[in-house]
């Protein structure tokens, strides 16, 4: 079946490395490389919080505090300083906003981390930029519950056999594979693009452009949508 819609992460595939933006952390806080993961993905107390901030149900300060003691750093604006090297990827943003233009459906599907005092989001213009955006925050549950992925299939108006979901994270990609989509594990802009150009097929010109990896406006919040 021709895909006709795109689903795209927002934190990893819209972005720089998340684990680069870490490590920089992790200097700047004199820790030891793999700290933050250590406590974020190992630690079973933390997992939980972080679960319950991605379903919406604590806050992304209760968050910070409980990290922060957990990390032995402070917890003011935490999130925030832990992907304060983060950077829109502008060549991915502007591959989602040509396909778009070309007829192809995309959505945003990403576990989200509360907006306040970070929003990750901040300087795209969600809204504008997607066909549809489902954040875990606002729908109670968060990736890889299928029910996620039903639920922006639902939104977009399309079946799964219709659909190329991207995302770094390599164990959200099987519910999405159940469904019948064609995946693709995201590690950097020019792979992914490549990837996308033969699944989408000739049809869809996601350009040759090269664009470059630029600070998130913090300025303001609804900056923009995506670049064509």
């Amino acid at each position: 079946m021709p895909k006709t819609c795109l689903i795209v992460d927002f934190g990893g595939v819209l972005t720089t490395s998340l684990d680069e933006a870490v490590r920089g952390f992790e200097t700047r806080e004199g820790l030891a490389s793999g700290t933050v993961r250590q406590h974020w993905y190992l630690d079973p107390v933390m997992t939980g919080f972080t679960d319950e901030l991605e379903r919406g149900r604590m806050t992304q300060s209760e968050w910070n505090d409980r990290a922060g003691h957990a990390l032995g750093v402070r917890s003011d604006n935490l999130l925030g300083r832990i992907f304060a090297d983060l950077r829109v990827d502008e060549r991915m943003l502007r591959a989602v906003a040509r396909a778009r233009s070309q007829g192809v459906k995309v959505g945003l599907l990403s576990n989200s981390v509360g907006l306040s005092p970070w929003n990750l989001y901040q300087g795209v213009d969600l809204q504008a930029a997607f066909d549809a955006v489902l954040l875990s925050g606002q729908s109670g549950t968060r990736k890889p519950a299928i029910a996620m992925y039903e639920l922006i299939a639902e939104m977009l108006g399309v079946s799964g056999e219709e659909c190329v979901f991207v995302d770094d994270n390599a164990v959200n990609l099987p519910p999405a594979e159940a469904m019948g989509m064609t995946t693709v594990l995201h590690h950097e802009s020019e792979q992914s693009i490549a990837l996308l150009t033969q699944i989408l097929g000739p049809s869809v010109d996601l350009g040759p452009r090269r664009g470059s990896s630029a600070p998130v406006d913090r300025g303001n919040p609804g900056a923009r949508a995506l670049p064509v």
